[in-house]
């Protein structure tokens, strides 16, 4: 049971994959707020719905975010545009939990193109379930970090 506020966006290329993992969120619970797109057109770009969802994220509005385009790469580059948002593009099981414990990762971003249902759905539930381990060299990193952010 989890009351966890999670927000999602998604264009085109991440529309298909968007509607898998909020049906999926909601099936365990989760509090989803969908940032769109809320049709699929082939025509929308990435950014219009992934910089209001890094802003939410990085605003503390939500606990996580995830974010979805066809590669998954544009979504990464947009949300970390926003200071306070540590996103990356992850593909496999290790990464998603090692982001969040190491590196205070908040949004996850995806392909929708490039992965699988059933692999998207285990790195959702393992990307929302890591927490920051706190550990003082990772706190360090990330310090320098957000001096970059100022």
């Amino acid at each position: 049971m989890t009351n966890m506020k999670v927000g999602i966006a998604a264009d085109h290329g991440g529309f298909e994959l968007n509607q898998i993992i909020q049906s999926f969120l909601l099936s365990l619970n989760y509090e989803v707020i969908d940032f769109g797109a809320y049709e699929k057109n082939d025509f929308d770009d990435y950014p219009d719905f992934v910089i209001p969802l890094s802003k939410a994220v990085a605003a503390m509005e939500l606990e996580k975010g995830i974010a979805i385009c066809g590669s998954g790469v544009g979504a990464a580059i947009a949300a970390n545009k926003i200071a306070g948002v540590r996103a990356s593009l992850i593909t496999d099981h290790f990464s998603a939990h090692q982001g969040v414990e190491d590196d205070d990762m908040n949004l996850l971003c995806l392909g929708g193109r490039i992965t699988g249902f059933a692999v998207a759905r285990e790195l959702v539930k393992v990307f929302l379930e890591a927490k920051f381990s706190g550990g003082e060299k990772y706190v360090r990193r990330l310090n320098k970090i957000k001096v970059l952010e100022k």
